[in-house]
This record gives C-alpha cells, structure tokens and sequence, in this order.
C-alpha cells in the first residue's frame, strides 16, 4: 500500500468493518446497538491521537464524533478485560497492513533492497498487570511491563509491528530474528539483536548487516590467529582503523572491522555511562571496555567496493532513526503514559495509542519518505491537530480521503528540518554520500 486512497480504505476496512466484526467474535458486543466496536475503537484511537492525556469527559467528545453520545460514566464502564483484548486483536489486524514510499531520497541506499532495522523499547506497568504482560523483576519481586518490537525499512518508510511481547523477553527471542529479509537487504543491527548464527545465515543468503561489535566475541585476524582488539587499537595513531577479520571460535564469519576513535568528551560519557551500569548492576567493568570506549568497533559483511569505511560509519547512525520513532511514540503519543488506575483501561489505552503510532507511519510513508530533511517531530504535531477532522471525516471515504488529502499537502509544505552547519544531521550527511 502506497497511496493516500489505499490508506483512507484500509482505515475504514480495519475501524470500522473488522472492529464490528471483532466485537460480536470476542462479545464486547452482545447485540446491534449504536456504541458498536466500531464507534469504541475511533473513539480511543482518534481520541488518544488528538490529546494523548485525554480525560473522560475529551474521550465522550469524540464519541460525539463519531456519531456517539455516551456519559462520562458510561464510557469508564466499558473499559474491561474483554475490551482490552478486543483492542489488542484490532492492533494486530492494523500491524498486519503495510505502507510504503514510493520514492528513495538517498542514492547511497539504491544499492540494497531494503534498509531494516530493528528495535525493541519497553513499557513499565502498574503491578497489577503482572499476569498480562511480566517484566523482569527487581529486589521488590516481579514487574509488569512489555516490551514493543519494531522493524522499520528506512528506505521505504515500511513498518513491521509493533510486536508486542513480555519484557522479561530478551530481544534474541524477538519474532523479528527468525523472520528472512530479502537477499540484497541491508540490517542495520543493534547490540540486542547480535547473533552470529544469524548473520552466518544472512551473509549465506546474500543479506547485507551493520553492527557494533559485542566486545565479548572472538576476533580472528586475515592469518586466523586471536586478534587483540585493545592492543591494536591502542598502539594505532590513526584515527580510523580497518582490517579484514573472522568473527566467532566456531563460526569464522569473513566480514570487515571498522574501528573510528570518537572526541575524548564522548569517550569520557561512555566511561561514566559504563560505570553507572555497572553499579546498578553490580557487576564490576571490566578494563577492556573502558579502554574500548575511546573507540567506535564496527563490523558489516558489506564489501569494500559497495561502501567505503566513511560510509558504513555514515549509514550506522541512521539506526538512530528507530530510536526517533520511539521518541515519537512516547514523548508524543505517549504511550507510557496514562491517567487511569484502572488496569483494563491503561491496557486498552496503550493498545490504542500504538494502532494510531500506525496511522501515523502509513501518512508520513506517503507524504513525508521521499524527502530527505522530513522531520517526524512536527508532523505528529500536525496530525494530532488534523485528529479530530479525520474523526469526523471518518463516517465518509470521499470526506476522509479529501481530509487526508489536505494533511498530507501540509506535512509536505511544512515539516522540515532545518540544516545544520556545525554539526550536520544524518540527513545531510547521507545526500553527501555517493
């Protein structure tokens, strides 16, 4: 799906036909009344769009909206364990659809099919949802929180989930690590999700990866002997290092070391970063990591003559932009956030929230990804002032498409970034690339 048309469809499909639909299977509606799935599921999602902290009685004004009168007490009365899990099934039919650019701004990504990368971030809940969604425990006993996935194709704008799992999950069991990228796709990877069975299997299957080192695997130099990575690097008077190495005692992974040494203020940041870990933690660091922190260690299967040294540094920092997006989604949408203490309610609302996180990433993939210095900041702000016309204009397709029509040409006309001399965004440093 690439078009606004395609996307005011599928909203109508999944908003109000399948959210009818699900209501009746589920039996958060027992027979045909006007407060239907339907008008439940705008209501929350349309209303949590426009005013993230809404209250009771904001809530009853959408509802107007849509069609709706219902009280302030009426409407809390709805929020139970079947609505939240008819919530939850909507956001999984709503994850299900897809949108996509049909435009690349950066030439330097034409090479891949696919720039993926991929992320978890996690919710804490009130301990009363232990049984739903368990978190990792502390010195006081078992948590709730979960923890969302995302796999998000920088080239196209795509997004794949959220998923929602336990956060007492590791990110290793993430569906996302079983599921097969296309050959010539690139994996923009994080520390979360470095395994080198998986990139053996990706690099067999011509699947391109960018990842920091997890300092606690084995280096092998081009003669298959142990490499001394602290060593190397501290006798090195170069600012950038890259050497050809074999990654893993069993695996011998061929790929590429790209070492580049950062300004002492950032290695000194890293260094307090690390020792407040380890005191949380209570695990001593250990000297290797500390010296280590002077540097930035990249390994990338990505040959030499497809990216230079400079420019695998360059497109590692786009898997910065996954972080952005859940900046997006809790400063904006704030989706970790509630005013209830009602455990049902925080439940539907969280669900709520990330399947309007959706409608915005189908509108800005349509709208914004063909341009470079797009900012995700302003437009959320943009849309959350379009919400409650899209509320209204969602009773009709040719009002809601002309209503999408309108928002779109001012996310285009308006949010931008501004550019940067001194320290350049990733924007502008990736149109410097070849």
């Amino acid at each position: 799906m690439s078009s606004i048309a395609q996307i005011a469809q599928t909203l109508q499909t999944v908003l109000v036909h399948e959210a009818n639909r699900l209501a009746r299977e589920i039996g958060f509606t027992q027979r045909k009344v006007k407060w239907d799935g339907s008008s439940f599921i705008k209501t929350l999602v349309l209303g949590f769009l426009s005013s993230p902290e809404a209250s009771y009685s904001q809530l009853s004004q959408t509802a107007a909206a849509v069609g709706v009168n219902i009280s302030n007490q009426g409407l809390e009365q709805r929020f139970s364990k079947t609505a939240a899990t008819f919530v939850y099934e909507v956001l999984q039919i709503m994850i299900a659809h897809a949108v996509c650019a049909n435009a690349n701004p950066f030439r330097v990504l034409d090479s891949f099919c696919g720039i993926y990368i991929r992320d978890s971030s996690v919710v804490s809940l009130p301990n009363s949802l232990v049984d739903v969604w368990r978190g990792v425990g502390n010195q006081s006993g078992e948590t709730a929180a979960l923890k969302l996935h995302v796999n998000l194709d920088f080239q196209t704008g795509q997004i794949h989930g959220p998923i929602i799992q336990e956060a007492r999950a590791h990110d290793q069991t993430s569906s996302f690590q079983t599921e097969r990228l296309p050959a010539g796709a690139l994996h923009l990877a994080d520390l979360g999700y470095f395994n080198l069975d998986r990139f053996a299997e990706d690099d067999a299957a011509g699947v391109f990866w960018i990842t920091r080192l997890k300092l606690s695997t084995n280096v092998h130099g081009p003669d298959g002997q142990s490499l001394d990575l602290m060593s190397r690097l501290s006798t090195s008077e170069e600012p950038l290092v890259e050497s050809q190495v074999y990654l893993g005692q069993e695996h011998r992974l061929p790929c590429r070391l790209i070492a580049v040494r950062v300004p002492q203020e950032v290695a000194d940041r890293r260094r307090q970063n690390l020792k407040e870990w380890g005191r949380k933690k209570q695990k001593p660091v250990s000297a290797m990591r500390l010296k280590l922190a002077d540097w930035t260690v990249v390994v990338t299967n990505v040959p030499e003559e497809q990216l230079s040294a400079h420019e695998v540094l360059t497109l590692l920092r786009v898997r910065w932009q996954v972080e952005l997006l859940f900046k997006v989604w809790k400063s904006y949408l704030k989706v970790d956030e509630w005013r209830s203490h009602n455990p049902w309610r925080i439940l539907c609302e969280i669900y709520a929230k990330l399947i309007g996180a959706c409608v915005l990433q189908w509108i800005f993939a349509v709208s914004l990804w063909p341009y470079p210095d797009r900012s995700l900041f302003q437009a959320t702000s943009t849309v959350q002032q379009w919400a409650m016309a899209l509320t209204i204009a969602m009773q009709d397709l040719t009002q809601l498409l002309a209503t999408l029509t309108g928002l779109c040409n001012c996310l285009m006309a308006g949010c931008r970034q501004q550019k940067r001399k001194k320290h350049p965004a990733t924007f502008q440093q990736l149109l410097g690339l070849r």
